[in-house]
């Protein structure tokens, strides 16, 4: 890839960015954060995520 073409897809995408109406940019940043995977699990697996969440139940 050549720095002309490297030049012309980072100007693309910001002004599609900027182009975006506020609301949509903050919807667009939630969905994002929300479909990540919790840290617990991302990190140690699922036993001890079940573990974690089997107690924030009882509280």
């Amino acid at each position: 890839m050549k720095s002309n073409d490297y030049v012309k897809y980072i100007t693309q995408t910001v002004v599609k960015y900027i182009d975006q109406p506020k609301d949509e940019r903050k919807k667009s940043r939630l969905e994002k954060k929300n479909a990540k995977e919790p840290f617990l699990l991302k990190w140690f697996g699922i036993i001890p995520y079940a573990i974690y969440e089997l107690f924030n139940r009882k509280k």
